[in-house]
């Protein structure tokens, strides 16, 4: 009797959970993390890295994922993923800089909910605009993109998620600060306003004004900022209709150069385009700084035609204008641009196994640039509208094999010239993509796909008029094409009760026509000019990773680069590459998951230095052809409690730096000063502290 009255309370709570169960509508591709039922609040905590799950070969990475480093923007989201680099530009402005399959993160399609991010005189800097604690998820899918986001995405895709304003409803507070005396909060708001209706507030503010140089050459290690930003988004979703919009707003100053004066005759309040005009010839202290104002207001409207076959209709659009302002010295460049992309597209599942993606899309943009003191600068004023159109036609067989298949074609001016449509050419992009699932324990992809870009050579390095030597632009670019072509194999294999993943990779890259920043050729200059010649990437990755316990999580992964490009009229290895790339991360979490330890290894490989020049006194400007590898450690701790979570972490614990990161830092005038080759880490060890609060409803 015991064990039958014990059998039907087990039946009866199972019958109330099945009941509640049924009052939940289906997740589908949500990955909302709570969900409430009146007194009762279910949790699920989704993996922090997850593989795409379609034909495109990518990553998904989380919050969790996110967590495991100080992550405050979304330049610093990548230290634990072995398909991304991340370092900097130069020692001037501290511009953050990613490369994916070996190549600059210009050729990287960059997305926010799948609008675009600005580019032009903001490409430098983009990264750190996306502030960490704002993000919810970020889609890294490597290779030729789908065709529905556009003509560019050569190398790959980032698509970034931001928290969304329907989901829980109160307010998440991240305060950061760190040995060098930065510090940084950011504040998330959600309000939901009816069933129908939220609406989400974003502030995010970092201080970062202090002046470090810990290798005593007189010039700022890394350059100092200000930064603010505010958004405000909103999302309505009734029936068969769903609304997003919102706006944001940025301000960020930096300054940098020589700490000869204590550089406190820098000002915050510098008008915008007024920086040319701050540093007189005569006066001692070269001095760096650069101001970026940016708004961006976007729309989105998607209604559900057909349940049935899934049939739907979205629009979506967004426009970026900034003002950009800089000094270098006593070089000057400024800019100021609109940005605006509007895109129309349906969607029909024919049936379980078929479906087609269609639309049409017009992208415009307009760059006006006013330049002190930098000669052949190229063009002034340029600009560009872009119509377009794509259909991508997928299939399924069964969940074995997928394959799509896209093609658009963009009306493109053939010169870049802010002319319209007038000689206008048709641009054809054809991409593939498959994916086949041979076994239940292994899953192959492959993928082809030519891409375009329209380079801004002066907007998009203008940070290289820190340099002494002479910044030469050719006065006729051409667009920038190149076709991509992949395949990788993810083996799952059991290890007792648990399964180890083994991921191998190979991607080329091919070069059509190139933007070419040659350093090589004269090193008394710079040049940007066309390719003539090869230009190509071969990358191959390997990685395994394995869950050894329910508490330690463990990954391996080793990247081989080889990319090289024509100089001169000869083929070399591209300058300030690494040829491999070594990852190891630790995760565990013990106690019931109320502690994280994360800890992560990098072994950065060696790589070629562009041609040395020869100094005043006769001395090459480095002694050396090729960089060393070096290594790096990263550690973080984690307190999770109710409400809050405590990290401490520290970056670079190896205290591994370039000795030399200013080449003739006591003579910035000169024609042999230069700022601009950097190869590591130009900051030694750093610790840092943060808390996270959620804290309740407004």
């Amino acid at each position: 009797m015991k064990i039958y009255r014990k059998a039907r309370r087990m039946l009866a709570v199972g019958c109330w959970l099945l009941a509640i169960g049924g009052q939940v509508p289906a997740l589908g591709q949500e990955t909302d993390t709570v969900r409430k039922l009146d007194e009762v609040t279910v949790r699920s905590r989704s993996e922090g890295l997850q593989r795409l799950g379609g034909a495109e070969n990518g990553l998904q990475i989380g919050q969790d994922e996110l967590f495991r480093a100080a992550c405050c923007n979304l330049g610093e989201s990548f230290v634990a993923n072995p398909s991304v680099d991340v370092g900097f530009t130069d020692a001037a402005v501290g511009a953050r800089q990613i490369k994916l399959l070996g190549l600059s993160g210009q050729y990287v399609q960059l997305l926010v909910e799948g609008l675009p991010l600005g580019g032009g005189a903001l490409m430098p800097y983009r990264l750190d605009y996306v502030p960490g604690a704002w993000m919810r998820s970020i889609q890294l899918s490597k290779g030729a993109a789908s065709v529905k986001n556009g003509f560019a995405g050569i190398t790959g895709q980032i698509d970034v998620e931001y928290l969304k304003p329907d989901e829980d409803a109160g307010v998440v507070l991240n305060l950061y600060g760190d040995g060098m005396l930065r510090g940084e909060g950011n504040l998330v708001a959600n309000v939901h306003l009816n069933s129908h209706l939220s609406t989400e507030l974003l502030a995010s503010g970092v201080a970062d004004a202090m002046v470090h140089d810990d290798n005593g050459d007189g010039w700022a290690d890394r350059a100092s900022a200000l930064r603010y930003a505010l958004g405000n988004r909103w999302k309505y979703r009734k029936g068969r209709y769903m609304m997003h919009a919102g706006v944001g707003y940025l301000n960020e100053r930096r300054q940098g150069g020589e700490t000869a004066d204590g550089m406190e005759h820098a000002s915050w309040s510098l008008p915008l385009a007024a920086y040319a005009h701050q540093l007189k010839e005569g006066e001692n202290r070269y001095g760096v700084e650069t101001h970026t104002e940016s708004g961006t207001a976007y729309m989105k409207h998607a209604l559900l035609v057909n349940r049935e076959h899934n049939t739907n209709l979205a629009l979506m659009s967004t426009a970026t204008g900034y003002r950009f302002g800089s000094t270098f010295g006593h070089k000057g460049y400024d800019a100021e641009a609109l940005e605006t992309s509007t895109q129309l597209m349906l969607e029909h599942d024919f049936d379980s196994a078929q479906s087609l993606s269609t639309g049409v899309s017009l992208n415009s943009e307009r760059l006006s640039q006013t330049v002190a003191g930098i000669a052949d600068a190229g063009a002034r004023e340029v600009g560009e509208v872009v119509p377009g159109v794509y259909a991508q036609y997928t299939y399924k067989l069964g969940y074995r094999l997928t394959a799509m298949a896209g093609v658009r074609g963009d009306w493109m001016s053939d010169d870049l010239a802010s002319r319209g449509l007038q000689g206008a050419t048709l641009h054809v992009t054809p991409r593939m993509h498959v994916k086949w699932m041979a076994t239940d324990w292994l899953t192959l992809r492959a993928s082809a796909g030519k891409g375009y870009r329209t380079p801004r050579a002066l907007a998009e390095n203008h940070y290289l008029a820190a340099s002494g030597r002479s910044l030469k632009i050719d006065g006729d670019l051409r667009r920038e094409e190149a076709w991509n072509m992949g395949m990788s194999a993810a083996f799952y294999l059991p290890l007792g009760e648990r399964t180890v993943t083994l991921g191998a990779e190979y991607y080329y890259t091919h070069f059509v026509e190139q933007m070419v920043v040659d350093m090589d050729t004269d090193p008394t200059e710079i040049r940007i000019g066309n390719l003539e010649g090869l230009s190509y990437s071969h990358t191959l990755q390997l990685d395994a990773s394995c869950d050894i316990s329910d508490e330690l999580t463990t990954m391996l992964a080793l990247r081989m680069n080889d990319v090289k490009c024509t100089y001169g009229g000869k083929l070399m290895e591209k300058p300030l590459t690494s040829r491999y790339k070594g990852l190891a991360t630790v995760s565990w979490k013990p106690m019931m998951a109320l502690w994280q330890v994360d800890v992560t290894l990098q072994l950065n490989g060696d790589g070629r230095m562009p041609a040395a020049y020869r100094l005043a006194d006769g001395s090459p400007s480095w002694d050396y052809d090729r960089y060393p590898a070096y290594v790096q450690l990263n550690a973080q701790v984690t307190r999770e409690f109710r409400h809050l979570s405590i990290y401490v972490g520290g970056e670079n614990l190896t205290n591994y730096k370039q000795k030399v990161t200013v080449v003739n830092a006591a003579d910035p005038w000169s024609d042999t000063f230069d700022p601009t080759v950097v190869w590591g880490p130009v900051s030694g060890l750093m610790v840092y502290a943060g808390i996270r609060m959620h804290l309740g409803k407004l």
